[in-house]
């Protein structure tokens, strides 16, 4: 029986050579990566959300782990800064992302990023604004310009070794994503997913279906897995990936039930139970899933900026006016 680590900041050990930096609660920009380190060479999965957050990591693996100073390797799992945005602190190293996941950051890079339109504006989005705002803007030190961009890509599955260590990246989006990517070691049976797992944090659900999700936790279900690094949360085993899945199967019949009874996406927000999920991090999200699930019933798409608005008024009723 694996024993994981608790979830505190920090570096922690998750297998021979493999490593998770956790960053609590796991909540919005809070996100998770993971090292790799064999025979004085070493990869990293993601970076963190700003440089300073990123620098702290990089120096904590550091000390830590000898061959940290030597990463030759950066996987990117997907497109979001908050996994991406460190990547200009390794120019000397080899990122990797799926195709699907470069050309999602090149759009963004391009300024077809909604999110990054409003934070670099957000007093003139109201409501949409003041959410984003809180729950990043006001938390990290973003940068709006040039982003490092992966210089190679893939498309479905690819290898490449850490010492003696064999690391399959296969691309398993859509679903967080469209090029979501996760880094398996089959040897260790270690599993680093990005956000297609979420643990204790509602999911972020984006443009993508969520039928789309459940079909890759249902493929994650079907590996050799030991021990998981989430792209949010605390290490898990693989119980999580079928709790996040029955998560999405649970929300999808609850939304159609009401959709079906002619309740608007805020109505199905407040009739449905998340008793099963108490204390997870970032409740409101159930907006951005529920108004995903009613387009694909077949419901009008909603104005993204309303949606954003939606939750904000969601976190200030769960959480009090001054979160």
């Amino acid at each position: 029986m694996t024993t994981l680590p608790p979830f505190t900041a920090g570096l922690h050990e998750v297998g021979d050579g493999c490593y998770a930096y956790l960053q609590p609660d796991g909540g919005w920009g809070l996100s998770n990566a993971g090292l790799v380190a064999a025979d004085g060479g070493a990869l990293l999965v993601d970076t963190l959300f700003d440089l300073p957050r990123t620098r702290e990591m990089l120096q904590a693996m550091k000390r830590s782990v000898p061959a940290a100073g030597r990463i030759a390797t950066v996987v990117n799992t997907h497109s979001h800064p908050d996994h991406t945005a460190g990547n200009a602190l390794l120019p000397e190293a080899t990122v990797i992302a799926s195709h699907a996941t470069i050309e999602e950051m090149r759009r963004m890079a391009d300024g077809e990023d909604l999110y990054g339109k409003i934070l670099r504006d957000w007093r003139s989005y109201g409501e949409a604004g003041a959410y984003l705002h809180e729950i990043m803007g006001s938390r990290f030190a973003l940068t709006f310009g040039h982003r490092a961009l992966p210089a190679q890509g893939f498309d479905e599955d690819y290898e490449l070794h850490v010492g003696t260590k064999l690391v399959r990246l296969v691309k398993i989006g859509p679903a967080h994503t469209r090029g979501d990517a996760v880094v398996y070691l089959p040897r260790e049976r270690v599993l680093y997913t990005g956000d297609v797992l979420f643990n204790e944090v509602h999911p972020a659900v984006t443009d993508i279906p969520v039928s789309a999700w459940i079909a890759a936790c249902e493929r994650l279900l079907t590996w050799d897995i030991e021990v998981i690094v989430p792209g949010h949360g605390p290490v898990a085993e693989l119980a999580v990936v079928r709790r996040q899945r029955d998560y999405f199967t649970y929300l999808q019949r609850e939304a159609k039930a009401r959709f079906d009874a002619g309740l608007q996406v805020w109505e199905a927000a407040h009739e449905i139970s998340l008793e099963a999920c108490r204390g997870w991090a970032d409740e409101e999200r159930i907006i951005m899933t529920l108004h995903s699930l009613y387009g694909e019933f077949g419901a009008p798409r909603v104005d993204p900026l309303e949606v954003l608005a939606m939750a904000h008024r969601l976190r200030r009723k769960s959480r009090g006016p001054k979160s």
